[in-house]
């Protein structure tokens, strides 16, 4: 199958000093120097629901795992979203903004709470209004609506309910959610992110405990009462493929022949670079990715998780039932791409000896980031690091596919 890559950057020649934060890096932008400098051509700019409607606890929303973290003082400055860049009643005026700074997509979320307040059921007549009028505004003025069913901001109320993610009924769950949306904007929205970075919501949520809903074991993660690095990142992401892979084929099955649209995820995207040339390093990149892109590209390619993972993770990674395989494999239309920083790597293969390994000991690569001079809270964008991420993924995406047909042929070609 065809796969297209899509990406969300910012050039660093659009802001003079590029920053990225929690939450008031979207609002803050120096609209004069974003005006000053032409947008490469398919302009597009995104946000997620929490870091721009503002609105936290108005019109029948409810409170998110996000809601939760920013208000018990864990976000930088303790800023939080209940007054973030105001969209929910100025939709009109940023949508102006859009057309003059000459975009011609947006790529925004859905708040799962704000349409659906109880997590299932009644579907909030306001919130859904809300984003009708959103949606109507940008195709108005000629800018393609592109939409995010989940960015991080899982409704409390589920969480407390059941664990969230770490349960299989998210699936049932997350799909009902998906079928209101498609239902509801699938005639006017063509393009459909069902999960954005869900290797964050891992790495970030479940093992080092910096996101919400902040859970993580010593000596991996940090202020945390609860949770386990070494096995939670794993099930997390397994129910996130899985809930992605229900969504894609309900709007297949359901909605896309009339539709006419198209459905896939977004990963979260390093350029990882070698600390030196050493044959140890070497073979430490191919892990990095496999651990990296591959825990999410090769069941959606494949149907399964990476070999290379299986062996360190052992029984900590789930397995992928047939059924289930059948059903993620080949679902996805596009494949979008949020690149950040660089990070250089090196082989700590050493850390296999440790008996209690979360996802980064399982890897066996130790992480450097390269902050270049940016102060502690700005994530460093180098627009020739993009170019490397995506010819490194379609490195790795060609390497997997040759391996496939290998595979292939030895057991079937070649077979008397």
């Amino acid at each position: 199958m065809l796969l297209t890559l899509t990406h969300q950057f910012i050039k660093d020649i659009i802001f003079k000093k590029p920053h990225i934060s929690l939450l008031d890096g979207i609002c803050n932008l120096d609209l004069d120097v974003v005006k000053a400098h032409s947008f490469p051509r398919k302009r597009a700019y995104g946000t997620s629901a929490y870091q721009v409607e503002s609105a936290a606890a108005e019109d029948g929303r409810t409170p998110s795992v996000w809601d939760t973290f920013a208000h018990s003082g864990m976000t930088n400055d303790n800023i939080n979203g209940d007054i973030a860049c105001d969209q929910y009643y100025k939709y009109k005026e940023d949508v102006q903004l859009m057309v003059n700074t000459g975009l011609d997509a947006y790529r925004f979320s859905i708040s799962w709470l704000r349409l659906i307040p109880n997590g299932r059921g009644p579907i909030n007549p306001k919130g859904l209004r809300h984003y009708n009028n959103l949606i109507d505004e940008l195709i108005k003025y000629g800018i393609q609506p592109h939409a995010t069913l989940f960015h991080l901001d899982l409704p409390q109320i589920l969480e407390d309910e059941y664990g969230g993610w770490l349960r299989p009924i998210i699936v049932k769950d997350f799909t009902e959610y998906a079928d209101v949306c498609f239902r509801e904007f699938g005639n006017r929205v063509k393009y459909w992110t069902t999960l954005n970075e869900p290797n964050v919501l891992a790495l970030g949520g479940y093992d080092l405990g910096i996101c919400p809903p902040q859970r993580c074991s010593s000596p991996f993660g940090t202020n945390c009462t609860r949770g386990n690095s070494t096995t939670e990142p794993y099930i997390i992401t397994h129910m996130c493929i899985l809930s992605y892979a229900s969504a894609a084929q309900l709007y297949k099955n359901k909605y896309q022949v009339t539709q006419h649209g198209y459905i896939g995820c977004s990963i979260y995207a390093y350029w990882l670079v070698l600390l030196t040339n050493t044959s140890e390093d070497v073979s430490t990149h191919q892990r990095a990715n496999e651990f990296f892109y591959g825990w999410i590209l090769n069941p959606l390619v494949f149907g399964n998780y990476p070999e290379i993972m299986k062996k360190p993770a052992d029984s900590k990674i789930p397995s992928i039932t047939l059924q289930q395989s059948k059903q993620i494999k080949g679902s996805f239309d596009f494949l979008g791409l949020n690149y950040y920083m660089t990070e250089y790597i090196k082989d700590d293969i050493i850390n296999f000896r440790n008996n209690q390994r979360d996802v980064f000991g399982d890897t066996g690569v130790k992480e450097l980031i390269n902050w270049d001079g940016v102060s502690p809270g700005e994530l460093p964008i180098d627009s020739s690091s993009l170019q490397g991420v995506l010819e490194s993924i379609k490195n790795f995406m060609a390497t997997l596919l040759s391996t496939f047909m290998k595979m292939v042929k030895e057991h079937y070609i070649t077979r008397p």
